[in-house]
């Protein structure tokens, strides 16, 4: 449990997942980028594993991802135009339940040729490359923007780039943002007028070094530590209040929990307890940044705050259903928790169960945003490796703090 917690720690947490993927796909289309600061996450070494099998001179080329989401998705994409080559993409048992209906259904509508080998509208895929024609398609936004992505990126290696019409309400818009800033910084021409993107075609980039911003979903669980802390500092490296990652809302998130931040030099932020003085009550709206529902959920948990976080759709085909997940395990600490297919509400104990055992369902959010509990009262966390999918160092970064967990 809790050793003896230090009065400030330094985090060096490796590059960004989401910009991490982004870049290594571009990077397989176009050979002129360095790639700095790549994160180390499992997801990532996933991708850059079945990105070297693309050069295999097998009739068939077999791909397994995994629990890699990202990977999935962008992969379906990118192997839909490597012209000439055959691809099998499947994954985990919990990957071959995640939905890909929307994503294949757009690419069947620019010309590719996606089959499914098992049940429809999800994984395993066999995918025959095409040289890909059609340059409009129409996708709702509703599922996962990581469809969109994916899209975007193979865009400027269409003949004729993309017009894309996004449908619907869309989720996690930060992160299409996010792909269509590193899309220009790379040289990608693009115009943007409310629901159409238009994404012009690119032969090739100039050399260019890309330095990848730290991984902010991964900063949530040290402003969570900070936040129900006494007077915890925690200086987190390669971060810029000015970032193209969604997840940098967690600085106005967490002035609500009393959780200062300053800004030292161009890279580094300074987290502090700035008040101990919190609202009966939060409602948050988190459509946008649906990753960060887990740690504001415990992060309210501990500081006795009633909360009603919205937006939350997504959450039910990520790795695990993440607000059933977060439900069974709010209630062991004593909290009544109601959820529906977008929203939960908890209202907080007086006092907290403690020695509880956290079950992480395969979830490393479910595994990190429980770990700030250990502050208040002993726990223990059920299958802890699961981080690896994100943020291997995890838990040698928590004894930087002073503290280790139970497993």
């Amino acid at each position: 449990m809790l050793n003896q917690l230090v009065d400030q720690a330094d985090i060096q947490i490796t590059g960004s997942k989401s910009e991490s993927n982004r870049l290594l796909v571009l990077k397989h289309l176009f050979k002129n980028l360095e790639l700095l600061n790549l994160s180390n996450s499992d997801d990532t070494q996933h991708l850059e594993s079945a990105l070297k099998r693309f050069d295999d001179s097998s009739e068939i080329i077999e791909i397994d991802v995994e629990h890699a989401g990202t990977a999935m998705r962008f992969l379906t994409a990118l192997c839909a135009v490597t012209d000439s080559q055959t691809f099998i993409l499947k994954g985990s048992q919990r990957m071959h339940n995640r939905p890909i209906s929307v994503l294949v259904d757009a690419l069947r509508t620019l010309g590719a040729d996606i089959s499914y080998l098992e049940k429809d509208g999800f994984p395993p895929l066999k995918i025959k490359g095409l040289t890909l024609k059609q340059d409009k398609v129409s996708i709702s936004g509703a599922v996962s923007s990581q469809y969109i992505s994916a899209l975007m990126l193979i865009a400027p290696k269409l003949e004729n780039g993309l017009h894309l019409q996004i449908e619907d309400q869309l989720t996690s818009k930060p992160y299409v943002e996010m792909t269509l800033q590193i899309l220009n910084k790379i040289g990608v021409q693009y115009e943007k007028s409310g629901d159409k993107i238009n994404i012009h075609p690119l032969k090739e980039v100039k050399p260019i070094a890309f330095h990848i911003e730290s991984d902010w979903s991964s900063a949530s669980y040290f402003f969570s530590f900070v936040a129900i802390s006494d007077d915890l500092k925690i200086k987190l490296s390669n971060y810029r209040q000015q970032s193209l990652q969604g997840d940098a809302q967690l600085i106005k998130f967490y002035q609500k929990f009393g959780v200062g931040v300053e800004q030292i030099g161009d890279k580094q932020l300074m987290l502090y307890k700035k008040t101990k003085v919190y609202p009966d009550f939060l409602k948050f709206n988190l459509i946008e940044t649906p990753d960060l529902a887990q740690t504001i959920a415990v992060t309210c948990l501990a500081l006795g705050i009633d909360c009603e976080l919205s937006g939350l759709k997504t959450l039910k085909i990520k790795e695990t259903d993440r607000l059933i997940a977060l439900k069974n395990e709010l209630e062991k600490f004593g909290a009544e928790v109601e959820i529906n297919l977008s929203q939960l509400k908890m209202k907080t104990p007086s006092v907290l169960n403690s020695d509880v055992e956290v079950y992480t369902y395969q979830d490393h959010r479910m595994a990190m945003a429980f770990a700030p509990l250990t502050l208040l009262i002993p726990i223990k966390i059920k299958d802890e490796n699961v981080v690896s999918k994100s943020y291997p160092n995890f838990w040698n970064d928590l004894r930087k703090l002073g503290i280790s967990i139970k497993s």
